[in-house]
């Protein structure tokens, strides 16, 4: 049977049954095309982003009753629109092995036909990448000069625990960069979430604490993680993420 896991919830659960999946447009890259007179060609001025997707599936349930139908409704209802402030989670029996991140962006337009069954959309605004469950395992790196493969086409933006105490140097070189962070007074472990764009430990930011251009990205490719100073170990969560 095909589903959908959505917030911590399949779709099994709610009895749906899934006609089909779309995903409705390729991601749009972020990019404004300038004109200049007497230059052929547009200038691009490129705002290193991607735009969200729409993902629909199509899905129906059918119940002996319209009082059982309208009961299990209410509880789609209820899974679907909890938390519609956030992104949460979404995987699917067409696409294993890889989860997306998306919030419900529409309503419900539910078809009763006959009374009894019900038939609908549910269509998701997600983030335009789709995220390998390979890399989201942790690797923990204790040797400077540790080499990490990213095994798609596009830049990783990885979180990274950084153990140790007092300054710090950690670079990731890879074939076409080559980018270097000092790190001030680590005192026991220090965080970095390079999609968050936010150096931290806990609930404390430690941005201040860092000298270094941008944040650690792992590119498509082989990359050396390289360290100095007072570091013990880094635990690496690499997010590959493929379109």
């Amino acid at each position: 049977m095909t589903y959908f896991i959505y917030n911590g919830r399949s779709s099994e659960e709610f009895g749906l049954h899934i006609e089909r999946k779309d995903v409705f447009t390729a991601p749009t890259f972020d990019a404004n095309f300038t004109s200049i007179p007497g230059r052929s060609g547009d200038l691009i001025v490129s705002n290193k982003r991607f735009s969200n997707v729409k993902v629909t599936y199509t899905v129906f349930l059918a119940r002996r009753t319209v009082d059982s139908l309208s009961e299990v409704l209410r509880s789609i209802k209820g899974w679907l629109f909890t938390e519609p402030d956030r992104y949460h989670e979404i995987t699917d029996s067409y696409n294993r092995g890889f989860l997306r991140y998306g919030v419900i962006s529409e309503g419900l337009d539910i078809e009763e036909q006959l009374n009894k069954v019900g038939s609908f959309r549910v269509t998701f605004s997600c983030k335009p990448f789709l995220y390998s469950e390979d890399g989201r395992q942790a690797i923990e790196v204790t040797e400077s000069g540790f080499a990490i493969t990213n095994p798609y086409s596009f830049p990783s933006n990885p979180y990274l625990r950084i153990e140790g105490n007092g300054d710090a140097t950690i670079t990731i070189q890879s074939g076409s960069h080559n980018d270097t962070w000092q790190m001030k007074g680590i005192s026991t472990y220090m965080e970095c979430d390079s999609e968050q764009m936010n150096f931290y430990k806990g609930t404390e930011l430690q941005n201040l604490k860092v000298s270094g251009d941008g944040f650690p990205v792992l590119y498509p490719g082989e990359n050396f993680v390289i360290f100095s100073g007072n570091i013990t170990k880094i635990t690496l969560v690499p997010r590959w993420c493929c379109l």
